[in-house]
């Protein structure tokens, strides 16, 4: 089941501020939340007094909270790997390793008597989950999450992303990667600000194409909000999204009949297994309203890559297909051109395999 998060800083804000946050987040249907203890440089009795304070009234709304430390963060606080206590003293339900141990460490981590989530650092693509997995790990306390990239340019490139996800997804081990919000006036744990994404493609997109994005690959169990604060807006349009599809926002470019509009509108879309370079087909809408006739009333000469076709009676048993273009095409004089998908959106379409399931919402 996907899970949206949001991040939390205590030592660059206030917890006024922070419990507002979470509430809103609850709200709106958020679940997990990502908390640092890398960038802290408190006691161990100002951070155990702070952490607990914030986790209890997180946990209260029904999010799991799990804290980012390293080895260093160990010496510190004057903790163990083999004795994990303190994060349950303060409310914690697990923890990330953002610098990992040898592999054994991790594998009895997962043990703790206090059933922690023990969570891996995917960023690199190394066999470290590989060492884990062959000393033995409770793997249903044993799960994944990609870093953020706070400097421009620096984040992960799409193939590096694959191929280290791919090494936690054969394991079945849950994963996690993150989103930045495109407020202005946000903050991560460290000084350089130009947003927080996992992946550097995401920097400058929307929010809620950065979701959708994730929806679109389907590798990742858990989205997290990375930098503080997004705006509730931001929020609140994920809050809105089914999380088990892509929903592409969609302009409707002519009138439309009411059977169109159900077609658009009303239809869980899926692409053909037989799949096109060309086009993207969902046939279902043929079968269901076969009767009916479409008439060809807005055939432009030229179809561009993320229009919408309904086609019309005059493709014979094609009539009522809804396809996708996937490039640059001439109409045959037949096609029905209703809609195009968003700009910011279109390349989302690159990453829809045959059979996946998609929706359209009308903006």
């Amino acid at each position: 089941m996907r899970r949206l998060g949001i991040s939390i800083y205590p030592e660059k804000t206030t917890q006024e501020e922070i419990f507002r946050y979470l509430e809103i987040a609850s709200k709106n249907g958020f679940s997990r939340v990502f908390s640092c203890l890398l960038s802290v440089n408190e006691s161990k009795k100002k951070i155990k007094q702070d952490f607990t304070k914030i986790n209890k009234f997180a946990q209260n709304l029904g999010f799991e909270v799990i804290m980012d430390i390293a080895p260093r963060v160990f010496d510190q606080l004057g903790i163990s790997y083999n004795d994990l206590r303190f994060f349950k003293e303060i409310h914690a339900d697990g923890v990330r390793l953002d610098i990992g141990f040898t592999g054994l460490e991790e594998s009895l981590m997962t043990y703790n008597e206090q059933d922690l989530k023990i969570e891996i650092n995917m960023s690199n693509n190394v066999h470290m989950i590989d060492t884990i997995m062959d000393y033995q790990p409770n793997k249903y306390n044993l799960i994944g999450c990609h870093n953020f990239y706070p400097h421009q340019y620096s984040g992960l490139t799409e193939e590096h992303f694959f191929e280290c996800t791919n090494r936690f997804n054969k394991y079945g081990i849950s994963t996690a990667a993150f989103i930045t919000s495109q407020n202005k006036n946000t903050f991560g744990p460290w000084p350089v600000t130009d947003g927080l994404p996992t992946l550097e493609i995401h920097r400058e997109l929307p929010l809620e194409v950065q979701m959708k994005y994730y929806l679109a690959i389907d590798l990742i169990d858990d989205v997290i909000i990375s930098n503080c604060y997004p705006t509730d807006t931001e929020v609140e349009a994920l809050g809105e999204l089914d999380l088990r599809y892509v929903t592409f926002n969609l302009d409707v470019l002519t009138e439309i009949s009411d059977v169109e509009s159900k077609i658009l509108f009303e239809t869980l879309h899926f692409n053909r297994g037989d799949i096109s370079p060309n086009l993207i087909r969902s046939t279902q809408s043929r079968v269901k309203f076969k009767e009916h006739y479409f008439p060809a009333h807005n055939v432009p000469e030229d179809i561009k890559r993320g229009d919408i076709i309904i086609e019309s009676s005059e493709y014979g048993h094609y009539a009522g297909e809804l396809q996708v273009a996937l490039s640059d095409m001439r109409n045959s004089g037949k096609s029905n051109v209703v809609g195009r998908i968003a700009d910011s959106e279109i390349f989302l379409l690159d990453y829809i395999k045959p059979w996946q399931k998609f929706k359209f919402q009308k903006v």
